[in-house]
C-alpha cells in the first residue's frame, strides 16, 4: 500500500486522481527501472512516499538522485513514489527483485491502490529477451506496446499515427498448433500478469517494452524513455540529440565500473 511521507512532504492517495502512474517491471536488463531513473532525475520529481509491500526483497541505500552533499545521505528503499502535479504524473520506482511466488499478491495490491487513488491510467516500462523473439518480431523496431481494451478506446488511434508496433502474440504450441496464439513476454517479470489483470479489471494500462539482452543496458533505457516521450511528451528535445536531454542520475556513476562516457555527466 502507499504510505505518504511525513513532515508535510507526503500526499494523500486521493491527490493522484486523474494522474498517470508510471512504473517499471523488474525485467531483463532492468531497462524499465533505468528509464524510470531518467524520468525522475530529469523532471526533478519530488518523493511523496513509499509503497509498502512484503513482495520485494528488502533493501536500503543512499539517495540515488543526490545533487549535493546535503541530500546524498537521504535513505531510499525498495519501492518509492514520486510526483509531479504540474504534469499530473506519479511514478513508482522499484529497486529490488520480487520474492518467489509473490508476483500475484503484489499485482493485486498495486491495482487496488490504482483503483483507490483514482489514477487515470498506468504505463508500465518493461523489456523482453531479444533471443526469444519469433521471426515476425525480428523485423523492424525492437520496441513494442500493449494496450488494455479500455485504454485502446482512448489512445489506440494515436498509436497508429505514431506508427508503433503492437506486441505480437505467438503460437501456444509452436510446430504443433500454430493457430492458437498467446501473449508471451519472456524475461518480462510481472508484465504479462499485470497487463492481463488490468484487462479483467477494466483498468487503463499501457505496456511499453524493448527487446534486449543482459549487459550494459543504458542505451536500451534511453531508447525506451524516448519511446515513452513520443507519446507523453514529458520533455522537449532535438531529434538529432535525444540522449543529452535526459539528466543522468548521480547513482549511475557506480554502474558498470563507472564505465559511462564522461560526456554524460
Amino acid at each position: 500500500m502507499f504510505v505518504p511521507r511525513e513532515n508535510g512532504g507526503g500526499s494523500a492517495s486521493s491527490d493522484f486522481k486523474g494522474f498517470t502512474l508510471l512504473m517499471p517491471a523488474v525485467s531483463v536488463g532492468n531497462v524499465g527501472q533505468l528509464a524510470i531513473d531518467l524520468v525522475i532525475s530529469t523532471l526533478n520529481m519530488t518523493k511523496v512516499g513509499y509503497f509498502y509491500t512484503d513482495c520485494l526483497v528488502p533493501m536500503v541505500g543512499n539517495n540515488p538522485y543526490a545533487t549535493a552533499e546535503e541530500n546524498s545521505t537521504e535513505l531510499s528503499i525498495n519501492a518509492e513514489v514520486y510526483s509531479l502535479p504540474s504534469k499530473k504524473l506519479v511514478v513508482l520506482q522499484i529497486r529490488s527483485p520480487f520474492i518467489k511466488n509473490k508476483y500475484r499478491p503484489f499485482c493485486q495490491t498495486l491495482l487496488s491502490w490504482v483503483e483507490s487513488s483514482k489514477c487515470a491510467r498506468v504505463v508500465v516500462l518493461s523489456s523482453s529477451h531479444a533471443y526469444q523473439r519469433n521471426d515476425e518480431q525480428l523485423l523492424g523496431t525492437p520496441l513494442r506496446y500493449l494496450l488494455t481494451p479500455d485504454l485502446e478506446k482512448a489512445v489506440g488511434g494515436l498509436m497508429q499515427e505514431l506508427n508503433w508496433k503492437e506486441m505480437e502474440k505467438v503460437a501456444a504450441y509452436p510446430g504443433i498448433n500454430d493457430t492458437e496464439k498467446v501473449l508471451h513476454i519472456p524475461g518480462g517479470g510481472i508484465t504479462k500478469l499485470l497487463f492481463t489483470e488490468s484487462c479483467s479489471k477494466g483498468i487503463q494500462m499501457a505496456v511499453l517494452l524493448k527487446f534486449c539482452s543482459e549487459g550494459d543496458n543504458i542505451p536500451d533505457a534511453f531508447t525506451l524513455v524516448n519511446y515513452l516521450n513520443e507519446w507523453l511528451q514529458l520533455i522537449k528535445y532535438k531529434v538529432s540529440d535525444t540522449s543529452s536531454q535526459w539528466k543522468i542520475p548521480s547513482s549511475w556513476q557506480l554502474l558498470f565500473g563507472n564505465g559511462l562516457p564522461p560526456a554524460l555527466f
